[in-house]
């Protein structure tokens, strides 16, 4: 899979729904919020990129709503219809 360096963070594309990843938006979009996070979903609508951080129950960020095991909960129910959309994994 395809990995990227973010401020010094790097990760994997583990899931490219329809193609979803875009390099140069996610690095344009990218802020050091999302330094503390284990995975990054970033879904589109309306030709926009968001992004939106999940955390395993061992982070200190973990919360409920951020569980990365309720992903496909958050695409479904978040996330416009049959949207593109992209998971990333921190390896560092």
């Amino acid at each position: 899979m395809e990995q990227i360096i973010l401020e010094n963070n790097k990760y994997e594309v583990i899931k490219n729904e329809k193609d979803g990843f875009d390099k140069e938006e996610v690095t344009n979009k990218y802020t050091d919020f999302f330094e503390g996070y284990d995975y990054i979903v970033g879904d589109w609508a309306y030709g926009k990129l968001r992004l939106k951080g999940f955390c395993q129950k061992n982070n200190k960020l973990y919360k409920k709503y951020n569980d990365y095991e309720q992903v496909d909960t958050y695409i479904k129910e978040k996330c416009a219809y049959g949207c593109k959309w992209f998971v990333l994994k921190k390896l560092n």
